[in-house]
This record gives structure tokens, C-alpha cells and sequence, in this order.
């Protein structure tokens, strides 16, 4: 086995020889399977030139790829201009995960372009290349929605502020950052510094986008290796590289994947947590409201201040989004309700109305990598649904808060006394008080 910095090569050796007729298959059969890993740089010019003469020296009869369906589709142009379900997206709880997603997509793009190279380049020549040369090109990554969907969902709440916080300040070129040269990001120290120091901030995002992937590819490029005489040529991350290698070399070492080959389901968050705590509140300052015996006409007035409150907060986030007129209503008439449902939210209810409106299709969501001003991000309508969304939900929130706070002050009704009043009540009617 030789190795370099740039690229890895590895032997496989085939566990069965299928017996097979002709004897010149026979031979082709008994010669070891031959994997090259390459390393790149996913913005490096370097990275495509040596992806290039990788595959023009070595001749493989397959290249694989860092990519999957999804992915390839991207960067052939093999997307129709389709409609978004925005009903799913919104009804699923969906809308934070995409706006993360847009996040990503426009740091790499905005990385890229300041290296004068196209997001993808690499894989776009190795693929030319595989094409140029007769080889069959294999896509061995895990499909990209459930790697983000693991991604979002694996990581705690912590790791999801700081990961926010990182992707807003780079977008809006804030903060240092570190000279990193590119001809030498795919040295194997550099990518190991790197992806440790990722690591320590962020475990679980490390396990889901590099260490699940890392067994999910090798596992493939050994299948594909399987039944001997075959050369491959892999183009994967520089931060993939190692971890493949090291499945590759020790194949029983590989973990089961089937738990990482689905989107993962759904658990009972910290956010859930807050919204039942939240409308907890809500419905116990309701149920004092009840208790204290206050007239009807300061019930009627705390409730209209609890729907004034959360109206106009929640339609003040669809304002400031610049929403539809008729995704303001939307949020101004159904806050007050969805502030009393954790399963609802107003911000679903004022997305489906804008999407009504905007319409947003497929080039929508590719355009939000683009965008670059608050121009632009109005231009986009599926950038416009989100934010409506999101913004909506925000204000109504805030304004359940508000509104509880409000009525109290309304009503003039001290929380603690009215406890205490049923606290001594229960103890009186079983004996105790």
C-alpha cells in the first residue's frame, strides 16, 4: 500500500472468487480490487486539477463520487422547475431546519466564489473525467436531506445557538476568521487539526456529517470492490479520507448503518418542552382567572387584551417580513387560538397563506444560495414563506408572554394568592387544614 498526502491508495483483496466461465474472466476475477482515495478541497482549483490526473493516469473502470442522487441531480441540472409542498415543510416543522440548509449553502457559495471556483467543481470534473475516459461513475454518499435531517435533529440545543450564531456571522462577514492556505487544506494534519477542532464544538454534528458518512461510503466502494480486478477512484472530502481508509483497511470494523440510512424520527425536544411550558402558562392564568370569581366583564377584558397581544405581535412578525396582507390577517386572527395549542402555531397558518400567494418552486429554493441583499431575499418567495413563517411564530411567542402579563395586571389578581387560596382549599376538604 503506497500513500501521499494528496491521495490513498488501498488493495482490497476479494473474499469469494465467483466461478465464472472463460478463463480470461477467471484471471480478471483473481487479480485484487484496487481503491485510490482522493482527497480534496470542496472550493480548491488545486483539488480539481489533481482529481483530474488522478483519473487520466490511473484509467479505473469506476469512479465514485462524494455525491448522491439528490446531489448529482444539483449539479447536472437535472432539477425541474417544480412546485414546493410548503404544507409539509411548515405542517412538519420544517422551517428553522431550511433556513439552516440556506445558511450552509450560502457560506459555501460565498467561499467559493471568493476562490473563483463553483461549489462542486471537483466532482463536476471527476465526472467529466470518468465520462472522457470510459469509466462508470458510482455515487456512494448518504442522500443529503436525511444527512441534514440527522444533522438538525442530532444535535442538542446548544450546538444548534452555536452553529446559528457561526453560519449568521460568516454570512454577514463577522468576526475573524483563519488564513487557511488552499493548496495546503488537504494535508492530512491540517484536515485532522480541523476536523477535531470541529469535533470539540460540535460532537454530534461531527458524528452525523463525517463519521456516519465515512462508514456509508466505504461500505459502498467495498461493494463495489467486491468480486476483484476492479480500479476505483474515489473523490471525497479531504475530511473523509482518513475514516475511509480506515473502514476500508479494516472492513469488520464497520458499524451497522441501517439506523443512518433513514431520516431519524421525531423526539420529544427542549423546544416542545418550552411550548407546553408556555401554553402551561397560558391555560393556569386562564384557570386563576376562573378561580378568583372575577365579574364577566374583566374576563371579557383580559381576553381581549390576550387576543389583541397576541394578534398584533404575531401579525407584526408577518409585517416585518413583508408578507402578503393576507398572511398579516392570517397571524392577527389565529394567534390568540394557536398560543393555546402546542401542536398548532400561527407561523404555520401565515406560511400556507403566503405560499398561496408566492407560489415558491425549486428554483426558489436554489436562488436562496444567491441572495445577497435584502433585495434579493424579497425577490425570493420561498425566502419570503419562511421568513413569514418563522417571524410570525416569533411575535406570537412574545406576545403569549405579554398577554399573560397583561391580564393579570388587568384583573389585578395576585397568582400566588389565588395558589395558596387552593392550596388550603384542598387541604381543608380532605382533613388536613
Amino acid at each position: 500500500m503506497s500513500s501521499t498526502n494528496e491521495q490513498t491508495e488501498v488493495d482490497i483483496v476479494k473474499d469469494i472468487i465467483s466461478s465464472t466461465a472463460g478463463q480470461e474472466t477467471e484471471n480478471r476475477e483473481n487479480i485484487p480490487s484496487q481503491i485510490i482515495i482522493v482527497g480534496t478541497a470542496h472550493v480548491s482549483e488545486k483539488s480539481v486539477r489533481e482529481v483530474i490526473s488522478t483519473i487520466e493516469r490511473e484509467k479505473p473502470d469506476i469512479v465514485a463520487v462524494e455525491l448522491c442522487k439528490a446531489r448529482y441531480d444539483s449539479l447536472k441540472g437535472n432539477v425541474e422547475n417544480t412546485d414546493i409542498p410548503v404544507k409539509d415543510l411548515l405542517r412538519e416543522g420544517k422551517v428553522y431546519f431550511y433556513i439552516v440548509h440556506m445558511l450552509l449553502a450560502h457560506v459555501q457559495k460565498k467561499f467559493a466564489d471568493e476562490m473563483g471556483i463553483q461549489p462542486g467543481a471537483e466532482m463536476i470534473s471527476a465526472m467529466d473525467a470518468a465520462e472522457e475516459n470510459g469509466a462508470r461513475i458510482l455515487l456512494i454518499d448518504r442522500n443529503v436531506q436525511v444527512t441534514l435531517q440527522r444533522f438538525w435533529s442530532k444535535m442538542g440545543f446548544v450546538e444548534k445557538l452555536k452553529m446559528l450564531g457561526g453560519l449568521i456571522a460568516a454570512v454577514l462577514g463577522i468576526g475573524g476568521t483563519k488564513d487557511i492556505d488552499m493548496d495546503t487544506i488537504t494535508n492530512q494534519d491540517i484536515v485532522s487539526m480541523l476536523v477535531e477542532e470541529f469535533r470539540e464544538t460540535s460532537p454530534n454534528a461531527v458524528k452525523v456529517l463525517i463519521d456516519e458518512r465515512d462508514a456509508y461510503m466505504a461500505r459502498n466502494l467495498l461493494r463495489a470492490a467486491s468480486g476483484g480486478g476492479k480500479k476505483i477512484v474515489a473523490v471525497v472530502g479531504a475530511g473523509h479520507r482518513a475514516g475511509i481508509q480506515k473502514y476500508i483497511e479494516n472492513p469488520d470494523t464497520l458499524p451497522k448503518i441501517e439506523y443512518a440510512t433513514e431520516a431519524p424520527k421525531k423526539r420529544f425536544s427542549i423546544m416542545k418542552v418550552f411550548g407546553f411550558v408556555i401554553v402551561g402558562i397560558a391555560l393556569a392564568t386562564f384557570a386563576l382567572l376562573i378561580l378568583s370569581g372575577v365579574p364577566l366583564e374583566t374576563m371579557m377584558l383580559a381576553f381581549a387584551w390576550w387576543f389583541v397581544i397576541n394578534g398584533v405581535l404575531s401579525a407584526a412578525g408577518a409585517i416585518l417580513a413583508r408578507g402578503h396582507p393576507y398572511s398579516v390577517i392570517t397571524a392577527f386572527s389565529v394567534a390568540w387560538l394557536t398560543s393555546l395549542n402546542p401542536m398548532m402555531a400561527a407561523g404555520w397558518f401565515a406560511g400556507l397563506t403566503e405560499a398561496k400567494y408566492r407560489n415558491p418552486t425549486t428554483d426558489d429554493f436554489k436562488g436562496m444560495v444567491d441572495i445577497e441583499s435584502t433585495e434579493d431575499m424579497m425577490k425570493n418567495n420561498l425566502f419570503r414563506v419562511i421568513m413569514v413563517a418563522a417571524l410570525a411564530n416569533l411575535g406570537s411567542m412574545i406576545g403569549t408572554f405579554l398577554g399573560v402579563y397583561v391580564m393579570l395586571e388587568v384583573t389585578g389578581i395576585n397568582p400566588q394568592e389565588i395558589i395558596q387560596s387552593g392550596i388550603n382549599a384542598g387541604l381543608t376538604a380532605i382533613g388536613m387544614g
